[in-house]
């Protein structure tokens, strides 16, 4: 992390007094407007999107990206996954990753410090910079999701509608269900540091598992019959659960892909134009979750084999 702008690599990963997984808060928070005394207005090639693939939270901003039809209206640049004492590193060399095209950095942290020459946080991806302002606009994974999503109307192409303005209470209701036991719960488990906080974590995360496995044995998504941010925003743990979590994070008591309706639901959604092409297992697995480690061989898993999903709705 930086603190006063100086770059430190002795923080570890916060806990709280009864060794529970304490996720550090996003500093930058910012939103793009459609609105003309907003500081941050949607427009065409004035945002820039860097990510990393193996970090499921910037995974769900380039999905958003890819969905909402915006690649080629907001850019975006790939860091290496695997980190070492400098942190987030450009290094366009290796198959996937890009130089930073924009600022021309060699690390993220410089990243934040052209936004900030005294910031004091984690250095962490997602990040949405402004380019016209030389700054970042925001660092939270969801807010920028909703951004992309809703914020860009008539600006880019036409893309799926993640996040319809009738629904987005419900949407919203779903996101905050699954962040905490879910996306985050997977964290609370693999960096807990007492029994009692893996205990609750891991009791957290398969007991919202069961609950939604129910919901989509009799809808074809988390909301009913169309797709939505909310099943943008469970995919990326979804994808990365068996492959790096359930062994690595010890989320071991079942895996996704013994689910009768949520392994079915994750193909179905992998499936789906858009998805595949923003998994790249190679960044997610061996040089992301097991960096420097051996990586497991298993499990075999066919994401391309029939889900027969579609019968549960009749629009997508």
């Amino acid at each position: 992390m930086l603190v006063e702008g100086e770059w430190r690599t002795d923080v570890e990963p916060s806990t709280d007094g009864d060794g529970a997984y304490d996720r550090a808060e996003t500093t930058f928070r910012d939103w793009i407007r459609d609105d003309p005394d907003a500081r941050f207005q949607p427009e065409a090639g004035r945002y820039h999107v860097y990510i990393a693939r193996n970090c499921p939270w910037a995974h769900g901003v380039a999905l958003t990206r890819r969905l909402a039809s915006l690649t080629d209206t907001i850019s975006m640049d790939v860091v290496d996954p695997w980190r070492e004492d400098d942190g987030w590193e450009f290094t366009p060399e290796k198959d996937g990753c890009t130089p930073d095209t924009v600022n021309g950095c060699d690390y993220l942290r410089d990243v934040y410090t052209t936004a900030d020459a005294d910031y004091t946080g984690r250095v962490t991806v997602p990040v949405l910079w402004d380019k016209h302002s030389e700054t970042i606009v925001n660092n939270e994974s969801i807010e920028i999701m909703k951004m992309l999503a809703s914020s860009f109307e008539g600006v880019g192409d036409e893309g799926v509608d993640l996040y319809p303005e009738t629904e987005r209470d419900e949407i919203d209701r779903i996101i905050d269900d699954i962040y905490d036991s879910i996306n985050n719960g997977v964290y609370r488990a693999g960096f807990a540091e007492s029994q009692a906080a893996y205990d609750e974590a891991v009791t957290d995360l398969f007991a919202a598992l069961d609950h939604w496995d129910g919901v989509v044995a009799d809808q074809r998504y988390l909301t009913g019959d169309r797709l939505t941010l909310a099943d943008v925003r469970l995919f990326p743990t979804l994808i990365r659960f068996d492959e790096c979590y359930h062994t690595a994070f010890k989320c071991n008591k079942q895996y996704i892909h013994q689910y009768d309706h949520l392994w079915p639901y994750l193909r179905d959604l992998y499936q789906t134009p858009g998805f595949a092409e923003t998994v790249r297992m190679s960044h997610i697995k061996d040089e992301g979750y097991y960096q420097g480690q051996i990586t497991p061989i298993g499990p075999e898993l066919d994401y391309d084999a029939p889900h027969d999903r579609e019968q549960l709705s009749t629009s997508a």
